[in-house]
Order: C-alpha cells, then structure tokens, then sequence
C-alpha cells in the first residue's frame, strides 16, 4: 500500500500448532528513495532497495509484531526498525502501536551523519504511514469508526 514498494515476496510462512502464532518472512523490493544529490556517492547509486521483514501475529492475544531490516548496504548501513500492534489494556477496542527504530551508518565519512539524519526521518515517515494503512484495515475489517 505504500507506492514506494515495487514488490512483495513471502519467502517463508508457518503456524505453530502449539501457539498458533503465524510466522511469515517476507522480501521488499522498495524504490530508492535516497535524494538525487547523496546518490552522487556510487554506493547510493542503486534503482531498488530490499528489506526483510518478519511478522509474527498471534490471534488468541490480538497482537502481532513485525521486524524489519534493510538487506542492502549491510556494509555500511544497519537499519532496523521493530513494531508491535497490540490490543489496549484500557480498551480492549484500541489498538496500541509501539515502534522503535535503530539506525547506523559507518564507512560513508562526512556523510554519515547526513545519512543517518536522512533514514531517521524516512523512518519517521514510515511510521507513519503504518499507523495510516493499519488504521484503514481495521476500519475496513472491522467496520469499527476511527477515532480522529
């Protein structure tokens, strides 16, 4: 749903029968969103970018968490990003969302921390657009009103 993402690929699903938690491992094929004038650097001069993503949903506690990382410039860059939507304790209607997001970038010099500054708002951004595209599913799921 994000019109930055070229494609999706479930490279792994399971279900614990015990637990019942399904387990899926996905590849992201994403647009390179770095600006024009950092892709002046040959490293950043890439079309496409791709992200591992897993995602565990378990449906007897209503939650799931995913995490991600990025599986292009892992010699310069870590980029991890964990979400966890989980039913409210104060409403069993509300859905918290927790995210955390950890960015490092080494071997670039100067622009390090140009880099980092860059990817933090990009994710920043993301975070964002989850909170948009998981609200609209659970509208569309559930028919529950969004509170705005």
């Amino acid at each position: 749903m994000d019109k930055n993402v070229i494609s999706v690929k479930t490279v792994e699903e399971n279900i614990d029968i015990s637990t019942g938690i399904i387990y899926r491992k996905r590849i992201a094929v994403c647009q390179n969103v770095v600006p024009e004038i950092l892709r002046k650097v040959n490293i950043l001069k890439i079309p496409d970018i791709q992200l591992e993503e897993e995602s565990w949903l378990n449906l007897q506690e209503r939650s799931m968490a995913i995490q991600s990382h990025c599986l292009t410039w892992t010699q310069y860059a870590s980029m991890k990003e964990e979400s966890v939507f989980r039913e409210s304790v104060e409403n069993p209607n509300w859905t918290e969302f927790i995210q955390r997001g950890r960015i490092s970038i080494t071997g670039a010099g100067f622009l390090n921390c140009i880099l980092e500054t860059f990817a933090s708002a990009f994710l920043k951004q993301g975070a964002q657009k989850g909170i948009k595209i998981m609200e609209m599913l659970l509208k569309e799921q559930c028919g529950a009103p969004l509170v705005e």
